[in-house]
Formats: C-alpha cells, structure tokens, sequence
C-alpha cells in the first residue's frame, strides 16, 4: 500500500524508477564510485564562489516596510516585493492574530483531511471575485501552486511551451510534468506561433508565462498569447505573481489591465507580494478548480495554509479593493523615479511595472553596486546568473515610498562606479 501511495500523482517519467528498478540501464563505460559520494558538494560550492555566484541571506530586523534594519543600519527599501506596502499593515497584523486566537497557530493537515477552514474558503471566494473568474483554489505558496497546477494539467503525451524568462516555478513544474517542454525567446510570439504547428503531435498544449517579469519588469504580450491559444486549441497559464494588486483598474493584475478577463485562460498567483502575506492561488473556471482539487498534487498532499496567513491575505484583498489610493501612490512613485532617471553610467532594462532594473557588465560588478548602495543608505541587492543571463541591480518601488527616498536612490545610483572585470 505504501508504493501505490508513492505512485499517486508521480510524474509518469519517475514511475518506472519507482516500479520497476531492474529495468534501469547502468550507464557505460562504468564509472567509477567516488570514496567519498558527498566530496562533489564543497567542489560544486567552490565553483559558486569562483564565479561570484555565491548567495548569503542578510536579517531584516523588525517589521516590513519601505525603511528596514539591515545589519544594525536603518536602509531605504528598495528590495521588496511589498508593493503596496501591507505586509507590515496593521489591519493584516491584527487579522492573523485574530485567526490564530480561534484558530491555532496550525491547519493540522491537508484541505481534504483536517486542515480546511471556513476562511480557506472565504479567501477562494476573495480571489475569485478580484480576478473575475468563477473560482479560485489557494495553496500553501505561489511555487505550490504553479507546481500543482502544471503537472495536473500535462502529462508524458503533452506539450509546454514555455517563455524562457519565466519563474523557476514555471520551469520546475513543466520538467516535473513530464510533457515535452519548449522555451521559445523571451516573448518573441512569432517564434511561438510556428512552435504551435507541432501542436498537432500532442494530445495537448499548454502555453506558459509570467505576467510581470519578475526580474525585468516587462509585460507578456498577454492579447497575442491569448489568440495564438484559441488558434491553435491549446490552454494559457499565466502567473500573475507581480500583477496581482498593482496592474489592472481594481488590482486584479495584467489580466484586468490587458482587457481580457472575459478570456478563457488559467491564472496563477501569490498571496506572498502586493497582498503582504504568504501562500498562492489558481483562478480559472469552476470545472478547472474542481479538477484541480482532485489532482494538483501539491494541494492534495500538503498542510493547508495557517489561519493567520489565510486571514492576513484576506484582509489585503478587502484594502487593496477599497483603497485604490495605495495602487495610484504606487504609480506615481514610478513615474517619479522614471522621471527623475536620467543615468549615462547606468543601462535601465525596459520595465512597464513597479520593477526597474540596470543591467551590469558582470556579478562582481553587480555585488560592488549593490555594496555602494548599500553605504549610501539604499538596500538593493545584486542579482546575478543563474537567476538572471545577465547581472543586475533590480529597484522595486513600493507605495509607501516617499519623495525622499526616491531622491536619495537616484543620487546614490548616480555616483556609482561601474567596475569591470
């Protein structure tokens, strides 16, 4: 019984693995078997380093915000994904202590088993309704939820095509999903359209892509994908990660902002970014919920997400629906950095959303800026392959940033020194 539970959910390329060991080819010539099988670890490390790859986290201290404590020194915030500046909202706070009061710290289990809540279901009905779909479904995180959505809806028969800067989440869950996966250029739809006319070799297709480019800032041609979809019957799942509460007349997301709601198309977001809390989503018709409740295995086989977490997101929906004066706060704080972003020594990226990003020769040159930023008061961090192809600093604008702030950060990013190795 213990194996068939392994099997359930399993993508279909790891279940011979699973079922039949002895039909696994050893491969040949025979290598041979290290001494020691955990000594490639401090290598693989050592090569991280060399490169100037190699990642540390750095402690926030206190509560969230657009001035934070990085190691013992009060920073400008330019490094959140708290667009809209709520995660260190009191009316969240006092939800999530509230839910916690009645109902514990813990969901104690899966949605099917022990773990759902009446707020559980309150917060799908929220999501739906600023999505402007028939239902949504909520997961434990936004990684959770493309994961599950993605090998539920492919298998070993099927076709991804997916966009090639798209979250590591749309990567991991279309390798996992077994289908055979094609990146086509960063939104180059003339290449997609001709991948399309493969799409026949498929039982099915599914296009994938973020919405908001987490680590550009530019826009999927969401229209265009949505046409090539209908044109060549296949299905559309766009991640609206960092859409969701700052794109679109209510916050709805690139969905909304595009005109395209009354579309049929699969979304995905988190509850983790302009909603301030933890946990993602899918939106989508009834049917594609109910379907997903059967077989998105990692919804089926996780805890359920804490009452103070579900409570937190719920109320961020509620503000973001009636305080539309945050969303405007956030666009203007862009058009004001925009404006005031008259840089020689500096590359900006194309960006039509609260992320902005410089491109640097090198990850060193990213690290050396991102040190002089942080001297001059500006938290930013360095963003360096394999996240990105090309090193960056990247400048996320939140509402709650005042004109100070963005002045500081232009001033600082005006004396930094390039380095180039």
């Amino acid at each position: 019984m213990g194996h068939w539970a392994l099997v359930i959910g399993t993508p279909p390329h790891l279940l011979i693995s699973l079922i039949s060991p002895c039909l696994l080819v050893s491969p040949s010539p025979p290598l041979p078997m290290p001494p020691n099988p955990y000594a490639w670890i401090n290598e693989s490390l050592a090569t991280i380093h060399r490169a100037d790859w190699y990642r540390s986290v750095q402690t926030i201290h206190g509560r969230p915000g657009a001035m934070v404590i990085v190691d013992g020194r009060e920073v400008i915030n330019f490094a959140s994904n708290d667009y809209l500046g709520l995660a260190g909202d009191d009316r969240l706070v006092e939800a999530g202590v509230a839910a916690t009061k009645q109902f514990g710290t813990g969901s104690t289990g899966s949605r099917l088993l022990s773990g759902h809540r009446e707020l559980h279901r309150e917060l799908e009905q929220a999501i739906a309704e600023l999505k402007q779909s028939e239902d949504a479904l909520v997961f434990s995180s936004g990684y959770l939820a493309n994961l599950g959505a993605i090998t539920a809806l492919v298998g070993k028969r099927d076709l991804i095509l997916s966009d090639e800067y798209n979250h590591s989440s749309l990567k991991n869950g279309a390798i996992l999903s077994g289908a055979t996966v094609i990146e086509y250029p960063h939104c180059d739809v003339a290449t997609l359209k001709n991948l399309l006319s493969q799409r026949q070799n498929y039982r099915r297709c599914l296009i994938i892509t973020d919405s908001v480019f987490s680590m550009d800032g530019d826009l999927c041609p969401l229209p265009t994908l949505l046409n090539l979809a209908e044109e060549f019957s296949s299905m559309l799942l766009v991640d609206e990660a960092h859409a969701t509460g700052v794109m679109g007349k209510t916050g709805a997301g690139c969905v909304e902002h595009f005109g395209c709601s009354d579309r049929q198309l699969i979304q995905v977001g988190t509850l983790s970014k302009a909603l301030g809390s933890l946990g993602g989503y899918v939106a989508g018709s009834a049917t594609l919920i109910d379907f997903l409740r059967n077989r998105a295995p990692s919804w089926i086989y996780t805890t359920a997400l804490s009452p103070a977490d579900t409570a937190a997101a719920l109320a961020a929906i509620k503000i973001v629906q009636q305080e539309p004066q945050r969303r405007r706060q956030l666009w203007a704080n862009v058009d004001e950095l925009k404006k005031s972003m008259q840089l020689p020594n500096l590359k900006l990226l194309p960006s039509e959303s609260p992320i902005l990003c410089f491109q640097l020769p090198s990850a060193a040159a990213a690290l050396e800026a991102g040190k002089q930023l942080k001297a001059s008061g500006i938290f930013a961090p360095a963003i360096r392959p394999p996240t990105v192809p090309t090193s960056r600093i990247r400048i996320c604008v939140m509402a709650t940033h005042e004109l100070v702030h963005i002045q500081k950060l232009v001033k600082a990013l005006s004396s930094i020194y390039i380095y180039s190795d």
